[in-house]
């Protein structure tokens, strides 16, 4: 397509695996980042790295600096906890921003936004595997900031020459399989990355919280989607839009089954022949037993394919992140 495509908070975990596809592809990428989460260094050096937050005005001037015909849009804040204790930080990082960068979209013109959602907006969900037209009753700030971000992204796209696509994301995990990015936040909260970290090390031991769960073995169960096919999925959802002008979505990333965190656990030990310590604690609230992802409609709609869907192969990927980071000494 003509013109750069932009890609916020392109320095993060999913944001830089979306720019390595992008570029992979042969588009013209320009970031813009705040670095607060993200990492400079972890921006391929193809694209245009920009510091800055969304909702500045600066990002109007790089959308015509550059062009920009359409909008990946990574940069928010993702912690549940953390959500729950400070919610006006989501709703002004996930909520606000995003309603300054669609007013910055439409004042210049983009046509195609793309959304990076989440598994959150449904909630605790009556049926799994969850299907997209499910109740959304997100329990917590986080959710309800990505929910009303969507709701904003459908009345835009009514009133303006704009289409989008909103991807749901289930639980993203492993790197880059050329290991050129990966996940490296500090103090992460996703099972996999805490696991690689205990079995590199930096972590004594993994807590599992919970074994009460109405699932096979009592420990809650979750679609594990590798952060490379979800990547791909966003490629692929760009050439929808661009071929369709007319057309919105909304899609669930997913695999369509899940790993209890007793089987994420024993596939590191497998990967790495060691054995983790695991630490059994209560509940935490809202945890729903099992979420995953009916995901019919983007097979349906999309030519992507999971081309990765494999515990092993997710946990080993993570594995050999986590080991380049600790020869960077991060």
């Amino acid at each position: 397509m003509d013109g750069a495509i932009l890609v916020t908070g392109g320095a993060g975990y999913i944001g830089s695996h979306a720019v390595l596809a992008l570029c992979d592809a042969g588009h013209r990428v320009v970031v813009v980042d705040n670095l607060v989460t993200g990492f400079a260094w972890a921006v391929d050096p193809r694209a245009t790295l920009v510091q800055a937050n969304i909702e500045d005005a600066a990002v109007r001037d790089v959308i015509a600096e550059h062009g920009v015909r359409a909008i990946m849009h990574f940069a928010g804040s993702v912690v549940v906890p953390e959500s729950v204790s400070d919610p006006l930080k989501y709703y002004r990082n996930n909520t606000a921003a995003s309603r300054s960068l669609i007013e910055s979209a439409v004042a210049a013109g983009v046509a195609h936004f793309i959304f990076s959602s989440t598994a959150a907006t449904y909630g605790i969900p009556d049926v799994v595997p969850v299907a997209e037209d499910m109740p959304k009753r997100p329990i917590n700030p986080y959710g309800m900031s990505k929910l009303m971000t969507e709701h904003m992204l459908g009345d835009v796209a009514a009133a303006h020459p704009m289409n989008y696509c909103a991807l749901r994301y289930f639980n993203v995990a492993g790197a880059d399989p050329q290991g050129r990015s990966g996940q490296s936040t500090a103090g992460a909260t996703h099972l996999i990355k805490v696991a690689v970290e205990a079995a590199t090390g930096k972590r004594g031991h993994v807590s599992i919280f919970g074994t009460d769960f109405a699932t096979p073995d009592g420990t809650g169960v979750r679609d594990y989607i590798h952060v490379s096919d979800l990547a791909a999925a966003h490629v692929d959802a760009l050439n929808l839009l661009i071929a369709r002008p007319q057309q919105s979505h909304i899609m669930n990333c997913g695999y369509g089954r899940g790993y209890s965190v007793n089987d994420v656990l024993d596939a590191v030990d497998r990967v790495t022949n060691l054995r983790i310590e695991r630490r059994y604690e209560g509940r935490r609230a809202g945890d729903p037993d099992a979420l995953t992802a009916d995901n019919a409609r983007i097979l349906s709609t999309l030519p992507w394919r999971p081309r990765l869907d494999d515990l092993d192969t997710i946990v080993a990927h993570a594995l050999a992140w986590e080991r380049k980071l600790g020869e960077r000494g991060a």
